[in-house]
């Protein structure tokens, strides 16, 4: 069965190119594309797909085309927004915008009851499993730090991919030596304290896509785990995945993990 899938934030660098991977898979088809700035414009304008409609200004578009799964890569507001109305009309979501509080998380729960929705941080596979290896390091290490490094277009920090690490190697592991920093000369310079005290850096530099390091140490070693996208093609599997994944998983999922049995 042929999934009908429509993108909210078509516009959007990450919305334009998973039109391209939505058009290109054979079991997937592209039926709707959603962008207020770019409403009325030809898809393949915007976006580079070459599927014959336009880029509509809501989501009346979806229910007219009669959609299975939307794709949503707008910002934060706009998600939280989006993905309550894809609720509200049954229809299944997935998305990897960041930045959702744990009341936004529970106000989803309580909200995907006729449909389902996946939210990941992060789509890149090789990301995911770079979190998965943290999560297991992280009780033969007494010191942490994450390094997350992004384009300077991104608007959070941290990101939402460095939190979730972090989160994973608090609950992995209790036993975290304290920071011997007394003071800091330059307010900010040992970055910001995430669970367990883990220690966060977050840089915004022009020419990066999505970059993280976590460096564990402990008595004369240190380990270095370090994942790069060079290009948000790199995101395309995972997204394509979840799409087909979510109208079988029941409920809201948390994390591409979960879809990969990790």
């Amino acid at each position: 069965m042929t999934l009908r899938v429509g993108v909210f934030g078509a516009g959007g660098k990450m919305g334009s190119t998973v039109c391209r991977a939505v058009d290109g898979d054979p079991g997937l088809e592209l039926v709707a594309a959603v962008d207020p700035q770019h409403a009325g414009l030809d898809l393949l304008q915007v976006t580079g797909s070459d599927q014959p409609f336009q880029v509509a200004a809501d989501g009346q578009a979806f229910l007219d085309a009669n959609v299975d799964v939307v794709v949503d890569f707008t910002h934060l507001e706009a998600a939280r927004s989006n993905l309550l109305w894809l609720a509200e009309h049954g229809i299944h979501a997935v998305t990897g915008t960041t930045g959702f509080s744990d009341a936004d998380i529970e106000s989803f729960r309580t909200s995907f009851t006729g449909s389902n929705c996946v939210i990941a941080p992060n789509f890149a596979i090789g990301a995911v499993l770079m979190m998965r290896f943290a999560e297991i390091a992280a009780p033969f290490f007494e010191t942490a730090e994450i390094v997350e490094l992004h384009h300077d277009a991104k608007l959070d920090a941290p990101s939402g991919t460095a939190m979730l690490t972090a989160e994973r190697m608090a609950e992995a592991s209790a036993d975290w030596a304290a920071d011997p920093t007394k003071t800091e000369i330059l307010p900010g310079a040992r970055g910001g304290k995430g669970p367990a005290d883990i220690r966060v850096h977050s840089l915004r530099l022009r020419g990066m896509v999505a970059h993280q390091e976590v460096i564990l140490g402990t008595t004369g070693q240190t380990l270095t785990l370090r994942h790069d996208s060079y290009d948000r093609d790199s995101f395309m599997p995972g997204v394509l995945l979840s799409v087909k994944a979510v109208p079988e998983r029941a409920g809201v999922t948390i994390g591409l993990d979960a879809l990969l049995d990790l």
